[in-house]
């Protein structure tokens, strides 16, 4: 095999491993931000939930204040 081949091949081999290596750390920091805003949602799941149960008691608390209104006999 020619030196300037090998060279050739050597270059490539080693370009190769440079660009596995760059991939390597951009699958670890997009991992990294998946984990993040994975950790982002599970927040917002949380907060929804207690939207959620908060609406409902001011829902039934509406509800009650209603039916009191109903009981009222309007007097003409």
């Amino acid at each position: 095999m020619e030196i300037g081949k090998f060279n050739e091949l050597e270059d490539k081999i080693k370009q190769i491993v440079g660009e596995q290596s760059f991939l390597k750390k951009q699958i670890s920091t997009l991992e990294e931000a998946l984990r993040n805003k994975e950790s982002e949602i599970e927040g917002y799941k949380s907060k929804i939930i207690a939207l959620d149960e908060e609406r409902n008691h001011v829902r039934a608390r509406v509800d009650s204040l209603l039916d009191l209104l109903a009981d009222i006999k309007v007097v003409q």
